[in-house]
């Protein structure tokens, strides 16, 4: 196989939030999308953030926190309750980490 054969364009991802104490609290699963791959520079940042430093992880992820139109959900203005960023932020590493 060619490397050449691998490089694709990403392609928006549906990733569903079903922690049952997530439910449990707001009634059903929760909904987001996000790239199935990342530029190089966004994977390097990624490896190089110290997991103990959450503020420069979510600035980092929260680029990559899209809406079914690929559209940022997390902007300056807004932001998620602390348990749904938390399960974002593992479920967005754990697919850029596979």
């Amino acid at each position: 196989m060619k490397l050449k054969d691998l490089a694709k364009k990403p392609q928006l991802i549906e990733i569903v939030l079903d922690n049952k104490d997530l439910v449990k609290e707001y009634g059903d699963t929760i909904t987001f999308h996000t790239w199935d791959r990342v530029d190089v520079a966004t994977f390097m940042r990624l490896g190089s953030i110290d997991t103990k430093n959450t503020a420069e992880l979510i600035m980092v992820v929260k680029d990559l926190v899209l809406d079914e139109n690929g559209n940022p959900i997390l902007t300056d203005e807004t932001t998620l309750p602390t348990k749904v960023m938390l399960e974002v932020l593992t479920n967005v590493m754990s697919i850029l980490g596979k």
